[in-house]
Parts: C-alpha cells; structure tokens; sequence
C-alpha cells in the first residue's frame, strides 16, 4: 500500500465509513470525561453536527491562548478550532487544516453560525484543505503559528517524520506543540499498518513510543513531555482479534521549539507559577510530573527553565537563578527512557 494509498483509504474512513463518532470501534476516541470541566460549557455552543462528527482522542487545548494564532492540525469538522475561536478571541485566529473534502464541508457550513452565537463582529476561524505532511498546501508559511494542536490524527499519517517537521517549519521561536495521539508499546507489524479499519481506528498507524522520541529528537527536539495518558481498550472482538497483542495509549504531548538539551541538566533554578493562567488560579501544570502550585518555588532544570520562559507562559512565572553556574545532571533520568510509558519525559 503506497502513501497515496492509505491517504485515500483514511479519507474514505472518515468521508464515508464513519458517520458519528458512534461507528467507531474502539475507544481510541475518548469521551467528555478527558475534556477539562471549564471547557465543556464551550462544547454546549458547538453545533451538534460538529460534534457528532468529532474522531478526537483527548482535549488538546493548552491555556494562555488569548491574541494566539493557533494551527490544528487534521482539524476535521472542525470541533476543537471552535472551541479553540473562544479561547484565542476575537483578536485571535484559528487556522483548521483537513484533507477529507467531507469533514471540511461539515465545518464550514457552521461558520456563521458560530460567528454569530460567539457574538464576534467577524469570524477568526479559517478552514483550509491540504495535507499536514506538507502545509505549504494550504499555504502555511514559514514562523506564522503560535501554537500548533492535533487530536489524534498524526498516527494516520503515512509519513509522520514530514508532519513533525513541517510543524516545526511553521512555529514560532519558542512556540509550541500540544496534541493528542495514539501511541504502542512496540511497533505495528507492517500487514496490520495497511488494514483499513484499524488504519481509520488510529492503531494502524500507531508509532511506537520510542520511535516518536527519536524523530522529535533528530527534528532538534530532544524533550517532549507527556501531559496526560489514559489506557485505550479494544471492545471490538475482531479488532482485538487481530491487534489484541499490542497495548495501546492515547497521549498528550508538549514540546517547544526551542533549543533543549538531551539531558536534564542542573543549573539551581527554581520556578515559582504566580497563579494569574485564566482557569488555573491554584496550579499549573507543565507535565505529568511538573505540577506547579501558586506561589510555591520548585527546583527546575535547565530544559524546564526554558520552556517555562522562553515562551508564552513566562508571563506567568517567575524564574529564579539562571544557566552561569552548572552543577551537573539534575536528578532525573533521561528524556522518554521508559517502554512501558510510565512517564515518558525529560525530568522524572
């Protein structure tokens, strides 16, 4: 099966195939329960035909997006860009690129619609059609995007290393990715990547973990961090039937571009989150294992340092110390060393 191939097979999956997010097979696709409680009355002014069509797999919505240009990727019927036109603002913009000529139809046909329910003079959401291993398609050019989202559509890539890279082609300096995927505990065997259902149920396709590090660490992006991770179980007999061997998670990742090192290293900086992220008054979270509470100082290494105010959250927090004095590796272990995805991050 050629890269056209599987592209033509994932349109027809989710063109054709699947009509509502209940034709899926598996629970690939999480449920309200994975969306954050302050987000959900956003979902209520959504279209119903833009939600029922929605194949996401988490919430992939960072904070501080007020002004941002925001770029979802594989943005489908256009859910999350809508939920994502209230978070940016009116003064910001939302950007949803898609492939599949029959979900894009499903979210543009609600574009007023949503104009009008958000009380916006006009609309900050634009749907593009092209293909995210080139963006360029849909004429996304070079440092444009603030933030780039993507809910469980990179595992239905034929080439996931192009996606990556042209993500970090469009992002700002110090901008930053956050999205949700499909991840395996070991990689697909080559007859199942090419069965059309499992393909469109987002296991097909499914990169191993350690194969995912490896790409963002050759992209320059050496440490990712996982946010969130939740177990995916296959009800469907026949998907287990033929699958059943591998276990599978939906993830949610965070990277920046930004210059990172491959190892944690300590430079004695310590980070104090100043409580003032919209819906975060108590605590914010980078990772899965940096829980930033208001007004109390946590030590850092350098990479954290970094994210922390090299980019839009600097704002937000006051970093202490800086990189003139280095006392060697911090003490955690290296990025995404774990195969059982336990942690999966730079700082454990």
């Amino acid at each position: 099966m050629t890269d056209s191939t599987i592209i033509e097979t994932v349109q027809n999956y989710y063109g054709q195939v699947l009509k509502s997010s209940q034709d899926l097979k598996t629970s690939a696709c999480c449920n309200l329960d994975a969306m954050p409680l302050f987000l959900r009355p956003y979902l209520a002014d959504v279209h119903p035909e833009v939600v029922a069509r929605f194949y996401g797999c988490g919430s992939p919505l960072p904070p501080a997006l007020e002004g941002c240009t925001v770029l979802d990727l594989g943005c489908g019927s256009g859910r999350d860009c809508y939920l994502l036109s209230r978070l940016v603002g009116e003064n910001g913009k939302v950007i949803g690129v898609d492939m599949t000529d029959e979900q894009l139809a499903v979210a543009r046909s609600h574009l007023d619609w949503h104009t009008e329910r958000y009380g916006y003079r006009c609309g900050n959401v634009e749907f593009l059609h092209g293909q995210i291993e080139d963006l360029s398609t849909a004429g996304i050019a070079d440092n444009s995007i603030d933030i780039v989202v993507s809910n469980c559509v990179v595992n239905l890539s034929p080439d996931k290393t192009k996606v990556f890279s042209e993500i970090f082609r469009v992002l700002k300096s110090g901008g930053e990715l956050y999205f949700s995927d499909v991840y395996a505990d070991r990689r697909v065997p080559q007859s199942l990547k090419l069965d059309p259902v499992l393909l469109g149920e987002c296991l097909g396709g499914a990169l191993y973990w350690e194969d995912f590090r490896r790409i963002m660490h050759d992209l320059g992006c050496p440490d990712v961090r996982i946010v969130k991770q939740n177990p995916i179980t296959l009800d469907d007999p026949e998907v287990s039937d033929k699958i059943g061997m591998i276990n599978f998670r939906s993830i949610t990742v965070r990277a920046f571009k930004m210059p990172l090192e491959d190892r944690c290293e300590d430079f004695g900086q310590i980070a104090v989150y100043k409580g003032t992220l919209p819906q975060h008054p108590h605590a914010f979270d980078l990772d899965d294992h940096h829980h930033l509470e208001t007004g109390r100082p946590l030590r850092v290494c350098g990479n954290t340092a970094d994210m922390l105010s090299a980019s839009r959250y600097a704002n937000y927090i006051q970093l202490i110390g800086d990189k003139s004095v280095h006392f060697g590796l911090f003490d955690c272990m290296p990025p995404n060393t774990s195969a059982k995805l336990d942690s999966g991050a730079a700082c454990c």
